[in-house]
């Protein structure tokens, strides 16, 4: 069935915009500007304050979903009714998850390549299945525990292309090796994030968009609270602001005013994750699920194509095989291989059945997948 206007639009919205929440972290890493009390130019190495701009992102989904339910409450559709009550403190484990996973990642980026970033967040797979194994009491397929063992394969291949490639002078091999590594780290608390989700939210019927939104005011107020004390904290080599400490929001802030454009870029990445949501959950509403995985995956080679045409990376052949790799054990582990399957023995297209979404309904897909 050929697509229509709106969702050809949700599907590029979900894709531009989900490349541009990874690239304008990145861009803004990139720069390099004079910070607090006339110090030397340095690199803009703030990731806790990116991650509160992150949340800030998905504390907007809330003024997403409440718009969208207005519009709905004028609309004869039983299906979109106010939902059931729920204490919001049930969002604070996850949030917490959120918070340290995002946070992790943002400093592993300042350490590797965007597309690295991008393609071993793929780990969460691996540990999002056995921890629903363990804690779901779940029973997963073959095609799952294959899609799993890809998935480690493909993660090892993109992990030596890092090692093989050449380093230049922004990224350091050992920064390198630790920056993949504190990637692989954060996908095991973003899968305690997912099995909490499943285990505690999913049961109250809670819109994604409005759980994104709880989760994204409790990490914009624990982590913007947490900035004081990480100015305090002394992190040596470790930290990337001439502070020396974990976090220097002040130094940051001096540096936003002497380079305008790291504003631009945080700004793209605070608009950007609203965005993503709202396109993500509407194309597995109005197409499916797999569209958006497939989607996700486009997302992966369009930062890698960017990155490689400003010259941010360099090219390397595994990329490409590790790239594949994980493509195919992301397919494998969503059951994307079914259809195709079943396409070819009965040679028409089966009927996406319970993979279609209602934007107000019930969902049953992650909650949050943009950190």
């Amino acid at each position: 069935m050929a697509w229509t206007k709106y969702q050809l639009f949700l599907a590029g919205l979900m894709l531009v915009t989900g490349s541009i929440n990874t690239l304008s972290a990145k861009w803004a890493d990139n720069f390099v500007a004079q910070g607090c009390g006339g110090s030397k130019e340095h690199s803009f190495q703030h990731p806790f304050l990116q991650a509160v701009g992150m949340f800030l992102g998905e504390f907007s989904c809330l003024a997403v979903f409440y718009l969208l339910r207005c519009r709905a409450a004028g609309q004869p559709d039983a299906s979109v009714g106010p939902q059931q009550p729920f204490n919001p403190l049930l969002f604070l484990p996850p949030a917490l998850c959120d918070m340290t996973g995002t946070s992790i990642m943002y400093v592993a980026l300042n350490m590797t390549s965007a597309s690295s970033f991008q393609m071993l967040r793929g780990a969460v797979i691996i540990f999002t299945g056995l921890f629903s194994v363990a804690f779901l009491g779940r029973r997963l397929a073959l095609s799952q525990w294959l899609g799993i063992l890809a998935t480690i394969a493909g993660l090892v291949v993109v992990g030596l292309a890092d090692l093989l490639s050449k380093n230049d002078d922004q990224h350091k091999l050992s920064e390198v090796i630790t920056g993949d590594l504190l990637i692989v780290m954060a996908q095991i608390i973003v899968s305690i994030q997912m099995v909490l989700e499943e285990k505690f939210v999913y049961k109250h019927n809670v819109h994604p968009l409005r759980a994104v939104g709880i989760e994204g005011l409790f990490g914009f107020v624990i982590l913007s609270l947490l900035l004081v004390p990480m100015y305090y904290i002394p992190a040596g080599s470790f930290s990337g602001n001439p502070h020396g400490t974990l976090e220097d929001a002040l130094d940051a802030f001096c540096q936003v005013g002497r380079q305008p454009l790291i504003a631009l870029a945080l700004l793209g990445n605070i608009s950007s994750i609203a965005f993503f949501n709202f396109a993500g959950i509407s194309v597995t509403k109005e197409l499916s699920a797999t569209t958006r995985m497939v989607l996700d995956s486009l997302r992966t080679v369009v930062i890698w194509a960017v990155s490689l045409a400003l010259g941010w990376e360099a090219f390397h052949p595994l990329q490409i095989l590790g790239f594949l790799i994980l493509l195919m054990g992301t397919a494998l582990y969503n059951g994307l291989h079914r259809p195709l399957l079943t396409r070819l023995s009965r040679g028409r297209p089966p009927a996406e059945e319970g993979e279609h979404e209602r934007l107000l309904g019930g969902s049953r897909t992650a909650i949050n997948d943009t950190s």
